[in-house]
């Protein structure tokens, strides 16, 4: 199963929603960085990704972007190929 890693917050609800997706997809471990309790996570956040908004999702190595983007990525039926790379 592919590595996952979120940056969120623990009062967005497009942060549940992505994690809700995960899950639904089979993911069972997601690493969550919360910028909300460490803010200096943030700013790594921010220049990793050039967004400051969370949900920002990567899988395995590669940055997927936020919800919008992980939601697309299951429409179009390309989820579930880069779900089943491991890291």
């Amino acid at each position: 199963m592919a590595k996952v890693i979120m940056y969120s917050t623990h009062v967005c609800p497009y942060c549940l929603a992505a994690e809700r997706l995960l899950r639904n997809k089979g993911v069972t471990e997601i690493d969550k960085i919360m910028v909300d309790r460490e803010p200096q996570k943030r700013t790594e956040m921010t220049e990793k990704t050039g967004r400051r908004t969370v949900p920002q999702i990567f899988i395995n190595t590669q940055y997927v972007g936020g919800y919008d983007e992980l939601k697309a990525l299951n429409h179009a039926g390309t989820l579930d190929k880069l779900l089943a790379l491991s890291s």
